[in-house]
């Protein structure tokens, strides 16, 4: 216990799946926690899940500019600073290159990679003015690793999170403000990025047939990635930046 204590955090996306699970235990380790996602109801179900006073949920799309700025300042006014970001908002496509249309290409990619660099960009000034040190986690996906036929869209803005994620770090660390960055790449995990597939085949045999693609033979737990974040948003990890953390089950040793 305490493995964040005293520090603050902001987790997007967090209405639920991987976003709640990570807020949830970064709260059990001693941080505040600003749960945020576009939908106010979920972030509102996450925050009471919480100790009281340990956390506020706000409405957020991850997309716009201006409420990026909102949610930072209105972090820093409730608790006074931030911490550990964990850009986690994001959504999936299932479309190779020539199916996939030009309004989908620009939504992943505005969800998926616009979004993160907005969050670093905007967080890095709340972070420097904050006792402590800064951790970024940016939540790719093994997607953004190892490339799939039918993910044309996913596949371009979760490896160029990964990318984005080392500039960020190199920048911090020209700076020599304190702040870390790293991205983490899961593989699947049980979330409601699966129901559609879940839907068309029965929810048993799509975990079957995704378990199938697993060396070890199971799909993953959201507490399963939330324990990966919870280290490098703590400062067990203060020497770990500009890399990635891969929680695939062994598909990328493959």
């Amino acid at each position: 216990m305490g493995r964040v204590s005293g520090k603050i955090a902001l987790v997007t996306g967090a209405g639920s799946g991987l976003g709640r699970a990570t807020a949830i235990m970064l709260a059990k380790e001693g941080a505040k926690v600003v749960v945020t996602d576009i939908n106010l109801e979920t972030a509102k179900e996450t925050a009471s899940m919480i100790e009281t006073g340990a956390a506020i949920a706000l409405q957020h799309d991850v997309t716009d500019e201006t409420r990026w700025q909102e949610v930072l300042e209105e972090t820093k006014n409730t608790f006074g600073g931030l911490n550990i970001l964990v850009n986690n908002a994001g959504i999936g496509d299932g479309s190779d290159v020539e199916s996939t249309d030009f309004a989908t290409w620009k939504k992943v990619h505005a969800v998926d990679l616009d979004s993160v660099f907005l969050g670093c960009k905007y967080a890095i000034r709340y972070m420097e003015e904050t006792e402590g040190l800064g951790s970024i986690v940016n939540i790719s996906s093994i997607a953004g690793i190892i490339a799939g036929h039918n993910l044309a869209s996913y596949n371009s803005a979760k490896a160029a999170v990964r990318h984005l994620s080392k500039s960020v770090a190199l920048h911090c660390a020209r700076k020599k403000n304190g702040i870390r960055c790293n991205s983490v790449h899961p593989t699947f995990v049980r979330t409601p990025i699966l129901d559609k597939m879940f839907a068309r085949f029965g929810t048993a045999d799509g975990e079957a047939k995704l378990a199938r693609q697993v060396p070890l033979g199971q799909i993953g737990e959201p507490d399963d990635i939330a324990y990966g974040i919870l280290y490098l948003a703590s400062d067990e990890s203060r020497f770990m930046t500009g890399t990635e953390l891969v929680l695939d089950g062994g598909i990328s040793a493959m």
